[in-house]
């Protein structure tokens, strides 16, 4: 009897740190939520904004299994830094014991939030994760996918100019699903929602005000559902090159900036709208518009935040014995110099330039990849990476952990077409697509083998 013992004790000891975390009892696994408001404050605000539409937060889920710990972060920023990630990283594993590895920060990329703030801004999100860690408690995780329509692909050939340009492209590449993971107590009380979702959150960016866009609208109108009793993570799929699928306002109040620049001698016909001015918000029109902008975000958050619930209510399958892997990796392409002019419609002139390096992170919550890349990544990329996952549950989210320098990141394919996206690319064609499918893929198959 002795002999027995002494043999399972010693095959107890040999066994990997993930086959430990795979068989350790339901209880074990415990998830906090939280949020913190990270709003600038009106000293940190530019004069020429006019005032808050909605307020930002960074929203956090702190997981833990008994074995390891992992936190998923969402802030309502345009851009992470690489500063403020390694911040954050640093000191949640200090401070709380969540390896660096299996941390993912990600911004919802709103083009409302203002990408310089105050110093205590890597505090306050560091606040959300520390609260998060402080409400662990016994919990349940699960998984669904459902679709929603409020996305476009944005880059087409003009039929008017036969030039490419911006314009909502229904037949264009455009992934309509809506990943879901959903967390709650061991009762079924809810705790937290992930949810990943491919479309830039442009739709206020004419307003020139404080707003979290669609994901704040989204997250926002999750939370009011279930009386505030969960906490609503956005997370950002690749949607470098999508677009809100009704988005004709912003194009009316773009047109009336350039005309209004226009009387001043000034061409911005071909260059993006500068904030801030431009805009006579006493004209009826412009007015108008604006007001239609600001019901537009909240009509696209309530029908992407329905989706999400849709897909919570009928997820049958939840799971309490989940493993936790994070890993993260560098890779690196050839980059280029542009060396001409123009936002969109004419070719690109180039000269060769430092590599690039893109910074990819992967974190597998039980049988759910989350690939991560730090950059703007087109849509088909995505796509690619899904269909090729050894793992059905897989999940691709951008702007995460850092940002690039790259500037978009186009599929090969993309690389013909001159859009604004595909010439500011820093990129040379024919590496960063399967550079990033292949290096999250690696980080896959690594998740798979014993540990």
């Amino acid at each position: 009897m002795r002999t027995f013992v002494l043999l399972a004790m010693i095959l107890a000891a040999s066994l990997p740190q993930a086959a430990l975390a795979q068989s350790l009892p339901p209880s074990s696994f415990r998830a906090g939520a939280a949020k913190v408001d990270v709003t600038p404050s009106e000293k940190e605000r530019p004069k020429n904004w006019h005032g808050i539409l909605d307020r930002l937060y960074s929203r956090a889920i702190v997981l833990d299994n008994g074995a390891s710990r992992a936190a998923l972060i969402t802030v309502d920023d345009g851009a992470v830094s690489d500063a403020t990630w390694r911040t954050i990283t640093e000191r949640a594993e200090k401070e709380l014991g969540i390896p660096a590895a299996n941390v993912l920060l990600t911004a919802t990329h709103t083009h409302s939030a203002l990408r310089q703030r105050g110093p205590d801004y890597p505090q306050k999100i560091f606040a959300s994760v520390k609260l998060a860690q402080q409400n662990l408690a016994p919990a349940r995780l699960g998984y669904g996918t459902g679709v929603s329509y409020v996305n476009v692909n944005r880059n087409m050939i003009d039929p008017k100019t036969r030039r490419w340009w911006e314009e909502p492209n229904y037949d264009g590449p455009s992934d309509k699903t809506v990943a879901v993971v959903k967390i709650e107590s061991l009762s079924g009380q809810p705790i937290a929602v992930y949810y990943n979702y491919a479309v830039h959150p442009v739709l206020v960016g004419q307003l020139d005000m404080i707003s979290a866009d669609i994901p704040g609208a989204a997250s926002r109108y999750i939370e009011d559902s279930l009386d505030d009793k969960i906490i609503a993570l956005w997370s950002s799929g690749a949607s470098g090159d999508q677009n809100p699928i009704y988005y004709q306002q912003t194009y009316d109040l773009r047109e009336i900036r350039i005309q209004d620049y226009a009387k001043r001698e000034i061409d911005i016909s071909n260059s993006m709208p500068p904030g801030g001015e431009g805009l006579n918000r006493n004209d009826a029109t412009v007015a108008k518009l604006m007001n239609q902008q600001k019901q537009m975000v909240v009509s696209t958050g309530q029908f992407l935040g329905e989706e999400v619930l849709h897909v919570m209510r009928g997820m049958d399958r939840t799971e309490s014995a989940i493993q936790l892997f994070g890993r993260q990796k560098t890779v690196q392409c050839p980059g280029r110099e542009r060396t001409n002019t123009g936002r969109a419609g004419d070719p690109g002139t180039y000269k060769d330039a430092e590599p690039v390096e893109i910074h990819l992170g992967l974190l597998r919550v039980g049988d759910i990849a989350i690939g991560a890349v730090n950059a703007e990544v087109f849509n088909l990329i995505a796509q690619r990476l899904k269909r090729e996952s050894p793992l059905k549950a897989t999940m691709m989210v951008t702007l995460t952990n850092g940002m690039a320098s790259s500037g978009y990141i186009p599929d090969d394919s993309a690389f013909g077409m001159n859009t604004f996206e595909v010439l500011s690319s820093r990129l040379q064609p024919g590496c960063a697509e399967s550079a990033i499918v292949n290096g999250i893929l690696e980080l896959i198959e690594g998740s798979r083998r014993p540990q």
